[in-house]
């Protein structure tokens, strides 16, 4: 890690925005219709979701204590999965339940960002091959079209899935059309800009100048990222080992790149599935899980933003996991200096939104702890951690200096007395 106590201040654009977020079925809990519920019934996964942080019911508590933080903007998601739990049975309740979440946002001052699927969704809709064929695309349409109009007249930003590029080739091919019929049903309700949360990460050769692990890299790259790009940016669907095809809706079908950033991958051509380890000196154990947020990589900020300049771009998720919070200092001052300076080379960010808003279930485990806010997971009490505060007087200043890292960090800090802390 660097250090951030020798970091230059740093500002932004005056019209950026700033905020945070979490997904519905990360905090809501008892979402029992999903297939991430019958996964965690069946016994996959180390916890349960259960109640989470019960957001279904505390959601005004968390966008009121959102604002109060300084926060202009949020992002959750819709559960399809409430709405029409059955094939063809719609919750009318359910719609309604929605509805007054995302007014109650945008009558807070909130900037809202609605993503429409979320990894999750029903298992009636799962049962049948989900988002891996295009026969179910008939039901996405019609989901979208019952709550789309409903949820129009409050929505600023919209997210039509998250993070589909890391799925299996099926899932990721067919989800471009998904993704694209969506863009288009949301445009007839709706002018607020329109993407899909691409899950960027960077692929680092682990020889950064050998021949076959740049090799491997870039493969990893182009099917992962790439593909989408291109796709959006000609309508050409291509893939390693598929046929190539051509469809008019999917160019320009992103308004915006919504972009959900961490940490690089390391690409190794000397093992069977490419992927190399993190190397020695860089590993840090900040929860005690392994975990993909094992270091501290901001430069992949500028390697992933340096190749969107033709659209603007958001920063849909960025955010650290770890027990420790002034680790989190540290990953703000750091990833937000990386993203100066990738404005200042040309990419057009217009805003950040922190992952997460709380601590929240992280899909198997409640360990990881993203959160600018703890939330205890008996009691449901929310407790702003010292990094919301260090985040507000970002926010409020709109950039960084010396001044306020002082007033929340006073060393850096080291993983062997994190437990102290």
């Amino acid at each position: 890690m660097l250090d951030v106590f020798a970091l230059k201040d740093y500002s932004f654009p005056k019209d950026f925005f700033w905020g945070s977020g979490y997904a519905g079925h990360q905090v809501e809990g008892n979402n029992i219709h999903s297939h991430r519920w019958q996964m965690e019934t069946a016994g996959n996964w180390n916890e349960k979701s259960g109640l989470a942080c019960n957001s279904y019911e505390l959601y005004d508590k968390d966008f009121a204590l959102a604002k109060e933080l300084g926060h202009q903007a949020f992002r959750t998601s819709v559960e399809w999965s409430r709405i029409e739990p059955s094939e063809g049975e719609f919750v009318q309740e359910e719609i309604e339940h929605y509805v007054k979440q995302f007014a109650d946002m945008k009558a807070k001052g909130l900037k809202v960002f609605c993503t429409l699927v979320h990894l999750a969704w029903p298992e009636w809709f799962n049962k049948i091959g989900g988002f891996s064929t295009l026969e179910n695309l008939k039901y996405f349409e019609r989901y979208c079209e019952l709550v789309v109009p409903r949820l129009a007249p409050y929505v600023d930003y919209w997210n039509v899935l998250n993070e589909h590029n890391l799925m299996t080739p099926e899932i990721k091919l067919s989800s471009i059309i998904f993704h694209a019929r969506g863009y288009h049903i949301i445009k007839k309700y709706s002018k607020a800009p329109v993407s899909s949360a691409h899950a960027l990460v960077y692929c680092h050769p682990y020889r950064p100048f050998d021949e076959w692990d740049k090799m491997m890299a870039n493969h990893f790259d182009m099917c992962n990222n790439e593909y989408f790009f291109h796709a959006v940016r000609t309508g050409e669907i291509v893939f390693p080992f598929k046929d190539a095809i051509y469809d008019k809706d999917v160019k320009d079908c992103c308004d915006y790149w919504s972009v959900n950033t961490y940490v690089r991958r390391f690409c190794d051509a000397r093992k069977a599935n490419g992927i190399g380890t993190r190397y020695e000196f860089g590993k840090r154990d900040f929860i005690d899980i392994p975990f993909y947020l094992a270091e501290f990589n901001p430069e992949c900020i500028i390697s992933n933003l340096s190749r969107l300049k033709d659209r603007p771009v958001i920063i849909t998720e960025n955010g650290f996991s770890g027990d420790d919070d002034r680790f989190r200092i540290c990953w703000l001052a750091l990833y937000l200096s990386a993203l100066a300076e990738a404005i200042r080379m040309g990419v057009d960010v217009k805003g950040y939104l922190y992952w997460s808003f709380c601590d929240n279930y992280e899909w198997t485990s409640f360990l990881p702890r993203f959160g600018l806010v703890d939330c205890n997971f008996k009691t449901f009490e929310r407790t702003p951690k010292p990094s919301a505060y260090f985040y507000k007087e970002i926010i409020e200043n709109n950039g960084f200096n010396q001044d306020i890292l002082r007033k929340y960090l006073k060393e850096i800090p080291s993983i062997k007395d994190r437990r102290k802390n």
